[in-house]
């Protein structure tokens, strides 16, 4: 492939990429987006498909309240069936530590003037009469919603390429030229692209984008498990989660299954001793929602790291089309809770399990934006388990940034130097 040219060269056709793209497209800008695999080949496919702003954290509720009005647009926006359904999102508790967390996000919601209401164990069973207790209580945001990720991510990547996105598939970033503190090209296995503008949207694997600059990014990557029922009678628009259990009900009649937060798997590597001062205070905070395996991944880390090997020439070569193991035990565990929840489906099959990658900060909140001393790398990327919620707005808001020079939003707070500077967020999540 002879040398290209673009004004922008994202990095990563996920969502976040791929809706980068489609947003800098309407704005006449010349995109060209390469990805290692195939378009939503990682997370952005095999995400649980929620889109709620609720139980997390007050500084990223701003940025998701405002790509939730683009959800609900979005249909119409990218004419494809996305499979969008607002039922809103439910959190169900069963221990008073969880209703403490729960009523404080709802004051958080209040606060922000997001429409979360605090319920009874009698409002639940009224919301989805089929589902079985007991609860203490929950809290429910009416304007949430689920989506399915597959066709999401294509939709968005169809309209960029419509409006001239050129999209590079099979073609692996291998470096990025930096010329007096500036970006000047992105080199793939197939070439270089010169261009000023590199995005970084390469989601589990942005820290090996990171390095090729000489940044720093503190990330964990997490293994999350799905399975997909059988087709059912349709029982709720609602996305549940509660102790032990996720799941949504797609307009096809299956559920997707998750074991929630907590069934995230985490396998130990050399990237685990990288920057554990700023893990450990949340790690502490949110233990209880990961079970860490120490095994091959990190042999095989210490093999891929020796100098002259494969994989140290050619970074993303033993990532593609490799397909993340489901812990079929924590599977298990969530689908009998799933059974409990609704007995009269306790002999629905499963059509298939899955698992994919995430990318963790140590405060669990993105990182957007430019970084200091490199003009013209700019980061969408660390969304901790919501990127595919997150991921229009993310889109826009990058678009925003390269056209405009700001964003629309404020986003200094997912800006990168937050930590060297100390400055992470500390909140527990609910769930």
């Amino acid at each position: 492939m002879p040398d290209e040219h673009a004004d922008v060269v994202i990095i990563g056709a996920g969502i976040a990429g791929c809706a980068s793209a489609y947003y800098l497209s309407k704005r006449g800008v010349k995109v060209v987006v390469v990805e290692k695999g195939d378009t939503g080949d990682e997370q952005s496919s095999r995400a649980w498909g929620f889109v709620r702003q609720q139980a997390r954290s007050s500084r990223e509720l701003p940025v998701m309240m405002a790509c939730n009005k683009i959800w609900h647009d979005l249909s119409r926006e990218l004419n494809a069936d996305l499979e969008w359904v607002q039922g809103g999102a439910l959190v169900v508790a069963n221990d008073e530590e969880t209703m403490e967390k729960v009523r404080n996000w709802v004051e958080v919601s209040r606060e922000h003037e997001l429409e979360t209401k605090l319920l009874t164990e009698r409002e639940i069973k009224e919301l989805v009469p089929s589902m079985e207790g007991p609860w203490l209580g929950g809290m429910y945001t009416p304007s949430d919603g689920h989506a399915e990720p597959r066709k999401v991510t294509s939709a968005f990547a169809r309209a960029a390429q419509e409006n001239g996105v050129v999209l590079r598939t099979r073609c692996a970033v291998e470096g990025i030229d930096v010329s007096n503190g500036k970006v000047t090209g992105v080199i793939t296995e197939k070439g270089l692209i010169k261009t000023p503008v590199a995005v970084c949207a390469a989601g589990a694997w942005s820290q090996k984008v990171a390095r090729m600059v000489g940044l720093r990014l503190p990330y964990r990557v997490v293994r999350a498990s799905v399975l997909e029922t059988e087709p059912a009678e349709h029982l709720t628009k609602i996305g549940v989660l509660g102790p032990g259990i996720a799941f949504r009900q797609r307009p096809s009649g299956s559920f997707y299954v998750a074991p929630g937060p907590g069934g995230t798997d985490y396998d130990v590597d050399l990237d685990t001793f990288r920057d554990i001062r700023l893990f450990l205070p949340n790690f502490r905070r949110n233990r209880d929602l990961f079970k860490v395996h120490v095994g091959m991944e990190l042999i095989k880390d210490v093999l891929r790291s020796i100098p002259g090997s494969p994989a140290r020439r050619h970074p993303f070569s033993h990532t593609v089309g490799v397909e993340p193991k489901p812990n079929r035990k924590v599977l298990d565990i969530a689908l009998r809770n799933f059974r409990r929840l609704f007995p009269s489906l306790a002999s629905l099959g499963i059509q298939r399990y899955w698992s994919g990658r995430i990318e963790a900060t140590p405060d669990a909140i993105p990182v957007m934006g430019e970084v200091d001393g490199l003009q013209g790398f700019i980061f969408a990327t660390g969304f901790s388990g919501r990127g595919f919620g997150m991921g229009p707005i993310a889109g826009l808001l990058t678009s925003e940034l390269i056209v405009d020079g700001k964003p629309s939003l404020d986003i200094r707070n997912m800006r990168h130097s937050r930590f060297r500077e100390g400055d992470l967020d500390k909140t527990k999540a609910v769930v």
